[in-house]
């Protein structure tokens, strides 16, 4: 039979699964990750949730309002760093406390036949995966509109981004916080107008300023003389972090062995060890050190359009 709904689309993703096969081996990685994502589907049944599929290292599901997949994500969120935390205890799998989770939603009207699930926004949701960082959530404008005003101010927007396979843009949103902790001022903007893909990445470190077209990418920062963009530091690795040109975005990833720490301009610090979170506005980036240590080697960065910025600008990039 088949149907079609007004559906919240909710698609979860356990980064740094894959290499806990290389570390812990075939059969006990698959019992971690079994575990874990079995651990996951239960927030879903808790909130009126209906899991359509595991996916591996993750999982799809669907529910009737945005805020019953909202607050099914935030207890996810918490379910894995409950599973992170016991990594210490005895007996316990030292790969757990390796993982992190990313969620991503969309919201429109879904095809339910044969016990899958289909429609736009199922592919954004699915698309808009790739684009988020270690333990976020990413939300499109149409599951941000079903949500309360005071939810809605926990989101910042990152504006439009092109999604693979996608030709409109898509307005994105990402969660500022969990519940009970401080909140950053909201950025909503439902009725916002369309923004154009960013046209560059401006790098500054000491007297070394740098900016790139998504066309250079991928743009390695590090000590060593093979990176694009070279931080002579002996705290720096010589490949310490990656920018990739992903999806209408620029995406950075830890390749290093103490992290990358993003602090974006409304404050919030994101730690990347392995793992990889998009670039929006303006920030810093805390390479093997958190920007919020005075001794910390950081790269300014800021994500550039022409139409927002000085036309000598685009000289840069010729």
């Amino acid at each position: 039979m088949t149907q079609i709904s007004d559906l919240t689309v909710l698609f979860a993703d356990l980064r740094g699964s894959t290499a806990l096969y290389e570390t812990l081996g075939n059969a006990e990685a698959t019992s971690v990750v079994t575990h874990c994502v079995g651990s996951l589907t239960r927030p879903v049944a808790d909130f009126g949730g209906h899991v359509v599929k595991t996916l591996g290292d993750g999982l799809m599901a669907v529910f009737p309002r945005p805020s019953m997949a909202l607050q099914s994500a935030a207890l996810m969120h918490e379910v894995l760093d409950g599973i992170a935390s016991r990594s210490q205890q005895r007996g316990a799998s030292s790969g757990l406390k390796a993982l992190k989770l990313q969620i991503a939603m969309a919201r429109g009207e879904v095809v339910e036949m044969a016990g899958d699930c289909y429609g736009d926004a199922v592919n954004v949701a699915a698309r808009l995966l790739d684009h988020a960082g270690d333990n976020e959530t990413l939300v499109t404008g149409e599951v941000l509109q079903g949500l309360t005003e005071q939810t809605r101010s926990r989101f910042r927007c990152l504006d439009r981004m092109v999604l693979r396979g996608r030709v409109e843009p898509v307005q994105v949103f990402v969660l500022g916080g969990r519940p009970g902790t401080d909140m950053p001022a909201t950025q909503f903007a439902g009725d916002a107008p369309p923004v154009s893909e960013p046209n560059g990445l401006r790098l500054e470190w000491v007297e070394t300023d740098k900016v790139f077209a998504s066309r250079q990418m991928p743009v390695v920062l590090g000590r060593g003389p093979q990176a694009e963009f070279r931080v002579d530091d002996s705290r720096v690795s010589r490949s310490h972090a990656r920018v990739d040109w992903h999806g209408g975005a620029f995406q950075l990833t830890d390749l290093s062995y103490n992290g990358t720490y993003v602090r974006f301009a409304d404050g919030e610090i994101v730690s990347l060890r392995r793992g990889s979170c998009t670039l929006h506005g303006s920030g810093e980036i805390g390479l093997g050190v958190s920007p919020g240590d005075p001794a910390a080697t950081c790269v300014l960065f800021d994500i550039l359009r022409f139409d927002d910025t000085q036309p000598l600008l685009s000289a840069d990039l010729l």
